[in-house]
């Protein structure tokens, strides 16, 4: 919900050229903590003209950020690693305060962030381009890679840190000046990451914030001067953004919704399988674009991991992510329960039989709480509604097949291709499965299939819109142009040595 401006919640402002600034908003955004609904603060809903001053900044800065040599540019990483090291527990507290996820997932979230940080600092190496000399007598040709200019990334609000350190490390380590817009839900850890990047000293304008709604969205996606946009988020919003700033002649990588599908073989770890795909299915209480959301079950199977399951699932411990012993928290809105209930209940009316139902769950001294306990729905018809509809709660499905090519013509049905995993102790059935699964993100005894930041996290069909994902190779070549050098100097030249 947004309120106007009156009161004495803390409001957040921007951060732009180097300096913290009040928004031009004239309303604000409640950023509220999803386990206990307290007011933490409010975002303001920044204007185009908020938009227009950061991408200023950001364009006066790039032509000297681009001639700081990369060697140099990547001692403020350096520094911004280790600040981030040492403010570790701090920021994941934050994490948690408005997000909702647990203390402990939200450290590994800043650990994931942290590894994109250290990749980048390989940047002098990862952009180099290539040469051949005398390709005709004479004539040496090379390839550069040069920085793009302004470049912002539109994060969401299930991986607040990790998400943006997708884009941020990169983006500036090649060259370019960066804008960054955090989701309205959770803004207070990237507040903090931007009380860190502002004590390595970066020069001003290289990074920039600007916290706001759908006018930022937009203003960005049009801003001539805004050369790419990163963008993760649902599906319908990722087209929106691919399609508008395509309109104006941007690079994009847009990352979209999910819905992933795990298959199990008889011949799995049934306890192992069990306890990964608990984990992948309900850790962050299942808000990832990770998350195994239906569970194929093959053959003799069946039985076996519906009752593991089953007894799994319901042991989690939901609560307050900030308390001891809690293993999973709240969702971030109660709209969103309201949402992911409404789902849970159209599952059944396909068919679905609920063995596990996190309807309705109230928590003790958290009874204000987003709070649904894992959901487990079991002989989901294959060609419901449900099994194509992206839920992003603490549910999981369960279908039946009768072969692994049975399974994999679920996978082939359905519109996204995030992820998709395999357990299985045989390596013929892996390898067929890793040949054929159209999912850009593969596990084979592995729930979630989350890249090292050394690898691009990628993404098929409608999860995601464009050619070059985030993170390692596929970030520098999204950061940077390719250019083409052939050069002849003068026979009275060449003839010198």
């Amino acid at each position: 919900m947004s309120s106007a401006v009156t009161t004495q919640v803390t409001d957040l402002q921007n951060y732009v050229n180097g300096a913290w600034c009040r928004s031009t908003a004239t309303e604000y955004f409640d950023v509220t903590n999803p386990a206990t609904a307290e007011l933490l603060a409010r975002t303001p809903l920044s204007s185009s003209a908020d938009v227009d001053a950061a991408v200023q900044a950001a364009a006066d800065a790039f032509p000297a950020w681009r001639r700081t040599p990369p060697g140099e540019r990547v001692q403020y990483l350096f520094k911004l690693k280790n600040l981030l090291e040492e403010n570790l527990d701090d920021l994941a507290r934050v994490i948690t305060l408005e997000n909702g996820k647990t203390f402990s997932e939200a450290r590994a979230e800043l650990r994931r962030a942290i590894e994109n940080v250290e990749v980048a600092c390989g940047i002098p190496m990862m952009m180099q381009g290539f040469n051949l000399e005398d390709v005709t007598l004479g004539v040496d040709e090379m390839q550069i890679r040069q920085p793009l200019g302004v470049v912002a990334a539109i994060v969401p609000f299930n991986f607040p840190a990790m998400v943006s350190y997708w884009f941020l490390p990169y983006a500036i380590a090649c060259g370019n000046t960066f804008i960054l817009k955090p989701s309205e839900r959770v803004p207070l850890s990237m507040h903090r990451a931007f009380e860190l990047l502002e004590k390595t000293g970066l020069p001003k304008g290289v990074v920039n914030l600007v916290n706001g709604g759908k006018e930022v969205v937009n203003a960005l996606c049009d801003h001539p001067q805004v050369r790419a946009i990163s963008f993760v988020g649902s599906t319908p919003v990722a087209r929106h953004v691919y399609t508008r700033s395509a309109a104006s002649g941007k690079r994009m990588q847009c990352q979209g919704g999910a819905k992933n599908h795990v298959i199990i073989l008889p011949d799995a770890d049934m306890d192992l399988a069990t306890q990964i795909i608990s984990d992948s299915a309900f850790g962050c209480a299942g808000q990832r674009c990770l998350a195994v959301s239906v569970a194929v079950t093959i053959g003799e199977a069946q039985k076996t991991f519906r009752n593991s399951i089953a007894h799994a699932a319901s042991s989690i411990r939901t609560g307050n992510g900030l308390d001891a012993g809690i293993q999973m928290g709240p969702v971030i809105t109660r709209e969103s329960k309201q949402r992911i209930e409404s789902l849970i209940s159209a599952g059944v009316g396909e068919g679905a039989k609920p063995i596990l139902d996190g309807r309705n769950t109230k928590i003790p001294k958290y009874e204000s709480g987003n709070f649904l306990t894992p959901t487990v729905l079991d002989g989901l018809p294959s060609n419901s509604q449900l099994a194509n509809t992206e839920i992003f709660g603490p549910v999981l499905s369960l279908i039946h097949a009768n072969s692994i090519d049975e399974a994999m013509e679920f996978l082939r049905c359905s519109p996204y291709g995030n992820q998709a995993s395999l357990f299985t102790t045989s390596g013929s059935a892996a390898r067929k499965f890793r040949y054929e699964a159209p999912a850009g993100n593969i596990g084979i005894n592995i729930g979630v299939a989350a890249p090292m930041a050394y690898f691009p996290f990628s993404g098929w069909k409608e999860s995601f819109f464009g050619i070059l994902h985030g993170q390692g190779r596929d970030a520098v070549e999204f950061f940077t142009e390719s250019k083409i050098v052939v050069e002849r100097w003068s026979r009275q030249e060449t003839r010198k040595f």
